[in-house]
């Protein structure tokens, strides 16, 4: 967790320069559409569209945006994406998931083989990385003005399995099939948070010297920066001394 964790902050900082750059803003804007076609533009009636929702307010973006990628997704016909994940191994081993989701899978597996290549890594088949990521829910909570202790018991209580407070922000850790619920509670609560999503978590973590570390962050960054790709996990131990160099 702790390698997660501070990967986490790394990319929190990234974050700022990642919306400049609209990064961000693409990869929410793509999942409301997907959403709303999936399950309907009602978000009290749909679970998947109200987390987009709920990043898109935590990243400031225009509620012009919103709606336009709302009513895409509820047009007849237009583009139909598909959600596809690539599991593989990255430079010294470290073990790299990736979701996308996209209207054209040639392109998509395409791009997400050669970066691997490029980088001294290679694909594997779905499923080879289940024993190294458990499926979690994950809220990044500004702190505030909040009372660490009193705010880490009333995350237990609500069914939090874990709870950090990081410069100025508590990541709080559910179990997947306790992540609904512990979004209604923190909706009850009127606990806002800056991100809300399903991540995958390493049970584990992979130890590289810091040439490897570049390479492997290199290949992360540019699966992360392509329009495809949603998300990207990785094990690589972030120690305190690594993160400082990079």
């Amino acid at each position: 967790m702790s390698g997660h964790n501070k990967w986490s902050k790394i990319k929190r900082k990234k974050g700022v320069e990642d919306i400049r750059r609209g990064k961000i803003f693409t990869k929410i804007l793509k999942e409301i559409t997907v959403a709303v076609k999936e399950n309907g533009p009602d978000a009290d009636a749909n679970p998947r569209l109200r987390l987009a929702l709920a990043n898109a307010k935590g990243a400031n973006m225009p509620k012009d945006n919103i709606q336009r990628a709302i009513h895409k997704g509820s047009e007849v016909g237009g583009s139909n994406y598909i959600e596809a994940s690539y599991e593989g191994y990255g430079p010294g081993g470290v073990a790299i998931f990736v979701e996308c989701s996209t209207d054209n899978m040639n392109r998509t597996v395409s791009l997400v083989r050669s970066l691997f290549s490029k980088y001294g890594g290679a694909l594997g088949t779905n499923g080879s990385l289940s024993f190294i990521f458990d499926h979690k829910g994950i809220f990044t909570i500004p702190q505030q003005a909040r009372d660490e202790e009193a705010f880490v018991m009333q995350m237990i209580d609500a069914g939090a399995e874990d709870v950090e407070l990081d410069e100025g922000f508590f990541t709080v850790t559910c179990k997947f099939e306790d992540f609904g619920l512990l979004q209604k509670k923190m909706e009850a609560l009127g606990v806002e948070a800056e991100s809300v999503g399903l991540q995958r978590i390493p049970k584990s973590s992979s130890e590289v010297d810091f040439e490897t570390a570049k390479k492997a962050l290199k290949l992360i960054e540019l699966l992360e920066e392509d329009d495809d790709v949603q998300a990207v996990y990785h094990n690589m131990e972030m120690t305190e001394e690594l993160a400082a160099q990079l």
